[in-house]
């Protein structure tokens, strides 16, 4: 590696460093500066924006936006809250279940805003530290973006693999990732079943709620959706959210299923690509949620499941136009340096994954900015999907909004992010989560069933 080498990456690593310290809009836009530092200061060649990408989050935001409008997503919550407050000694089982699915459903970890007051209620109600149910559901939230068939991380991964020979669909992806991260959740919530001081040992908790007013503020209250009138528009949009899923779904095994021939009915039937269907189907979904369900259009771009996933797009645009062109400008090199390491033990390059992800807060951009360079590297695709699980690390350092948010609204002061930063309520379930959900990814592809996965290489 060069000085000059050396240089730019810094600069890369700059931009992200700085990103990641504003937050939001800032990952993105700043990223753009290291962009344009290395373009018109170095001269590099411009790498190519991740406009598929793209095209399908905002699609997919727009539905998943339209539902929460609609009050779909409050119906969705509230069948998770009767859940969880019918088996309430469980909730640091549940709880973490119920966070996962939702983000498999809607495909963005930020609906956890409106069900973690309703965990860290329950938990403190039946004198739970809340601390052990919500570290682990926080985390949940987030590792269910690999397992959601909208996820910009799980159609990325498509995309970027079919592109690079690798033709996997997403139903093989979730065949993956969601028994995995099952795994890594559960081992999670088990580590977290006597984590910390029960509540009447801990004497930092007993010294609070000995305060009046710190009881009355703990205990006060209840935290529910139960009261929440629920319209037929608003079941009904749920349906055709769902529907709209599974017909994604069913077109994606229409890409792998062939014909006598041994073409894919899909290619038989003339049917687009699935990056293009993904976006026909959401956009249509959103449509039938305007029509038929009363949405509210300006609560649609206010609400919080658009503004993230908004956000998403420009992060994902400018992190992974900064990485592209770093890597694709240097690609030689970074197959000299790299290629003995990855020939003799693929699976590193989940390290590399994590290490990337802790420093920008999006799984998609991580995919988008480091799966190419994968691909050129050499690296197989069974390996490479085995260990997608491990593109989730930015609960390393916790500033992302949704553990933020956690720590707030645990009433009871369990869920702490830790004097030291890293000493943080989420560091041991994400570790853990993380983990067990990689290896269990790699055994499945490449140790239980390699020939199937490895036989759709082309």
């Amino acid at each position: 590696m060069t000085f000059t080498m050396i240089i730019q990456l810094l600069i890369v690593l700059a931009a992200l460093y700085v990103g990641s310290r504003y937050g939001s809009l800032a990952l993105g836009a700043i990223s753009g500066i290291g962009l344009a530092i290395l373009v018109f200061g170095f001269g590099l060649k411009p790498g190519t924006p991740p406009t598929d990408v793209i095209y399908i989050i905002i699609a997919a935001v727009t539905c998943a936006g339209t539902l929460q409008a609609s009050g779909g997503m409050d119906w969705m919550i509230q069948l998770a809250e009767k859940i969880l407050r019918k088996h309430p000694n469980r909730i640091t089982f549940l709880g973490p279940l119920v966070t996962f699915f939702l983000t498999v459903l809607v495909g963005t970890g930020h609906v956890v805003y409106t069900i973690m007051p309703i965990i860290c209620d329950i938990a403190l109600k039946k004198n739970i530290r809340p601390e052990r149910p919500c570290g682990v559901s926080s985390i949940a939230s987030q590792v269910g973006i690999t397992c959601s068939p909208i996820a910009a991380a799980v159609v990325a991964f498509v995309t970027i693999s079919n592109a690079n020979g690798y033709m996997v669909s997403i139903p093989q992806v979730l065949m993956v990732t969601i028994p995995a991260c099952l795994c890594g959740i559960i081992c999670a919530s088990f580590a977290s079943w006597h984590r910390g001081k029960d509540l009447d040992k801990d004497p930092e908790f007993q010294k609070r709620v000995a305060d009046p007013k710190i009881h009355q503020y703990m205990y006060g209250n209840t935290a529910t959706t139960l009261d929440k009138e629920i319209t037929k528009e608003a079941k009904a949009s749920v349906f055709i959210f769902l529907g709209a899923l599974l017909v994604i779904v069913f077109f994606a095994f229409l890409q792998m299923i062939k014909t006598s021939e041994g073409i894919p009915v899909a290619k038989s039937i003339n049917l687009p690509k699935m990056n293009l269907c993904i976006q026909i189907i959401m956009l249509c979904a959103a449509a039938l949620n305007i029509i038929f369900c009363k949405v509210n259009l300006p609560n649609t771009v206010s609400g919080s499941v658009w503004k993230s996933g908004m956000v998403a797009v420009i992060a994902i645009y400018g992190i992974a136009w900064l990485a592209d062109t770093y890597f694709g400008n240097y690609l030689d090199q970074m197959k000299e340096m790299l290629t003995g390491l990855v020939t003799a033990y693929p699976w590193s390059i989940a390290f590399v994954f994590f290490l990337v992800s802790v420093l920008i807060n999006s799984q998609g951009a991580v995919v988008v900015a480091m799966l190419p360079l994968a691909y050129q590297l050499g690296i197989a695709g069974p390996v490479l999907l085995g260990v997608l699980p491990s593109v989730y690390g930015y609960f390393f350092i916790p500033n992302y909004p949704s553990d933020i948010a956690t720590v707030n609204f645990d009433r009871s002061g369990t869920t702490v992010i830790g004097k030291y930063l890293l000493n943080h309520s989420f560091m041991m379930p994400g570790l853990i989560s993380v983990f067990v959900s990689t290896i269990i990814g790699y055994l499945i592809t490449n140790v239980f069933f390699p020939g199937y996965f490895a036989g759709f290489i082309q």
